[in-house]
């Protein structure tokens, strides 16, 4: 719990020194070499804003989604979304696509974070929603999106938690290998 308190002071410190991050990062969408269906999120709080980064990829003519929460205990599905898209808020609190947009099964997902380290651990916000999902979906390559100075090193790493195979920060992609 503390360790999450912490991360997110860092974070919203980062975001508030860094305002040109989340533009940065997407300018290195090019390293993102794999998926044709590639679920983004809604930036909630300081978290990096994945929109420059969904702009960037459907002019690579790339299929986007976001997550939706339809149970607390359950993995998240995935329904098709663009910009400007009616949304609705899901059973966590934020903004999806509604029901009648198409379920789709992402290949790529971008997924959002509080702190991550070296070999692909990734601390989220405590919910599960993502371990739980990558769990379901784990063909998917798992690429987080954060600032750089969000890495911490060594992060205790339970053995339901989906490491991730890279992280986009503002200056680039970085691979983990973690196997």
């Amino acid at each position: 719990m503390a360790l999450r308190v912490q991360a997110r002071c860092v974070r919203r410190r980062l975001a508030e020194t860094l305002p040109d991050a989340a533009e940065r990062a997407a300018s290195h969408v090019g390293a993102l070499s794999s998926g044709k269906i590639v679920a983004v999120y809604c930036a909630m709080g300081s978290e990096l804003d994945p929109e420059p980064l969904a702009r960037a990829l459907i002019d690579q003519g790339r299929v986007l989604c976001l997550p939706v929460v339809l149970a607390r205990d359950a993995p998240m599905i995935f329904r098709r979304w663009s910009p400007g898209d009616p949304m609705e808020v899901d059973v966590a609190g934020c903004p999806a696509p509604l029901p009648l947009a198409e379920r789709v099964a992402p290949d790529l997902v971008i997924t959002p974070l509080l702190a991550f380290d070296a070999e692909g651990g990734r601390l989220g916000q405590g919910g599960g929603y993502y371990d739980r999902t990558f769990a379901a979906c784990a063909e998917a390559t798992r690429i987080g999106l954060a600032y750089s100075g969000q890495l911490l090193a060594g992060l205790p790493v339970e053995p339901h938690d989906a490491r991730l195979h890279g992280i986009l920060t503002e200056n680039g992609l970085h691979r983990c290998i973690w196997h």
